[in-house]
């Protein structure tokens, strides 16, 4: 795998009316436990009377990590059928969350599966979803008077320089996309005196 599909911006607020019941979807880019605990926060401060927050969240991109919640809706009538939408659109690196306002009908579980399965759709379809390249962290050292041969490498494989040490020797830090690292292995080896160190993130 050397992409991966996300968000990377906050979708619009989507409206879904279902027998009285309104749901509002919203999804959000997040990366950690903390991103999606805050997103729900700030939504329940802002939905205070709702009576359900249900989401899906799933990131990472190699070891990935997500979770599902019902939020007192019966079970896997609200959670699974956000995640499935993820699952859906390949998406990582992103929160769903469906706020629901009881409006007088029960549903029943088909219909809650139903409900949230298409406002989950809904607000997929209002974000602005990006194939983005995996990135992976490395390390060039390299003699000063290489420094060109280097930068030369750097703009041919399209190469993102995070920080950089220039003395006598040198130390770059990089971010080289997934798909050219190969390719970037054996131009880097080829010049001898130039060393590639692959770290961890």
């Amino acid at each position: 795998m050397f992409s991966y599909n996300t968000i990377i911006a906050p979708s619009k607020e989507v409206l879904h009316k279902e027998r009285g019941s309104k749901f509002y979807g919203l999804a959000f880019p997040v990366k950690t436990n903390t991103e999606v605990k805050n997103a729900i926060k700030d939504l329940k401060n802002k939905h205070s009377s709702a009576g359900h927050f249900c989401y899906a969240y799933k990131y990472g991109i190699e070891k990935t990590y997500y979770r599902v919640s019902d939020d007192g809706e019966p079970n896997n009538s609200a959670g699974l059928p956000i995640y499935g939408q993820l699952e859906a659109y390949k998406l990582t690196n992103i929160l769903i969350v469906i706020v629901r306002y009881f409006g007088g009908t029960k549903l029943g579980v088909g219909g809650l599966i139903s409900a949230y399965k298409t406002t989950a759709k809904l607000t997929l379809g209002s974000s602005q979803i990006k194939t983005l390249d995996i990135l992976v962290p490395c390390k060039l050292s390299f003699v000063y008077e290489d420094i060109s041969k280097v930068m030369r490498v750097i703009k041919k494989h399209q190469i993102i320089i995070k920080s950089q040490r220039l003395e006598m020797e040198c130390e770059v830090l990089v971010l080289a996309k997934k798909i050219n690292l190969d390719r970037l292995i054996i131009t880097i080896e080829a010049f001898h005196q130039i060393k590639i160190e692959i770290l961890n993130d």
